[in-house]
């Protein structure tokens, strides 16, 4: 009705739209409060942030944010003006694909990582392989996280999963990063990871490999986390015409937002880039 004020008469809009005058007076005085302006602000933000975090900040790292930005806000404020603006973070769910073959007969590395102390970059990467639906078929991402600050380091996308792919993430990863000798590798026991090139390539650049045990996803659970956190905030929100447009959007993900912007929780609502650089 504000809106439209300019173009109808009050009566004629009251009529239409069934609403009393002294509704409409009632809801205009309340509009013009402080806290109206204040709650007025406070969701353009809202709205702002929520679009530029692909939609998938609930209201604790979205509060998290605000404060940020200097923001003053509690989080039952922002759950509530988000309820009403209808910004739900929840995906819609998709089927889960078997991408393990633990059926060799290459050798299989002890789990090492429960004994292993993370208390800086390129101490520990866990490693793993996920797929992304596209009308060309599937593209499968290899990536390599560094356990300490969840960032990922290394990745590489193919419409295989050969072990030339899970090379070349690693190799992205020690390109990158250029860690010393003795960092620990974790995986699951994929063929991939357990063939000859691979474990040679790992005795090349002075890891030591880690495997999951067998059948537990637990073990790697670090990797699966960011695999449901790339599938929930965009994958499962996308619809790939190509290989190539999946491939582009995710390096963007990952580059753009993932590394350098997306606040974790377990990292005291910093991103992996901003907890690594408070070392420095």
């Amino acid at each position: 009705m504000k809106a439209l004020a300019g173009e109808f008469s009050l009566k004629d809009l009251c009529e239409a739209l069934g609403v009393s005058r002294s509704g409409y007076y009632a809801w205009l005085r309340h509009d013009r409060t402080p806290r109206a302006r204040a709650n007025q602000e406070l969701v353009a933000e809202i709205k702002k942030l929520f679009v530029a975090n692909y939609g998938s900040y609930g209201s604790p790292r979205m509060t998290q944010e605000l404060r940020q930005q200097q923001k003053h806000c509690n989080r039952k404020r922002v759950e509530r003006l988000m309820r009403q603006e209808g910004l739900n973070a929840r995906p819609k769910k998709r089927f889960k694909m078997q991408t393990t073959d633990s059926n060799h007969n290459h050798p299989v590395a002890p789990n090492l990582l429960p004994q292993k102390s993370v208390t800086c970059p390129n101490a520990a990467w866990v490693v793993d392989v996920t797929y992304i639906r596209t009308g060309e078929g599937w593209l499968y991402l290899a990536g390599v996280l560094d356990l300490y600050s969840r960032r990922l380091v290394g990745w590489a996308m193919e419409d295989h999963m050969e072990t030339s792919l899970v090379l070349g993430a690693l190799g992205m990863a020690r390109q990158r990063r250029q860690p010393g000798r003795g960092l620990l590798h974790h995986s699951d026991r994929g063929v991939q990871y357990a063939s000859q090139p691979y474990r040679q390539a790992l005795q090349n650049f002075g890891m030591e490999a880690s495997m999951s045990r067998k059948g537990n996803c637990y073990d790697n659970a670090t990797m699966e986390s960011f695999w449901g956190t790339l599938k929930t905030e965009l994958v499962y929100r996308t619809d790939y015409s190509t290989r190539e447009d999946a491939k582009r959007s995710i390096f963007t993900w990952i580059e753009t937002y993932y590394n350098r912007k997306r606040l974790h929780s377990s990292l005291g609502y910093k991103s992996p880039v901003d907890f690594e650089n408070q070392l420095n």
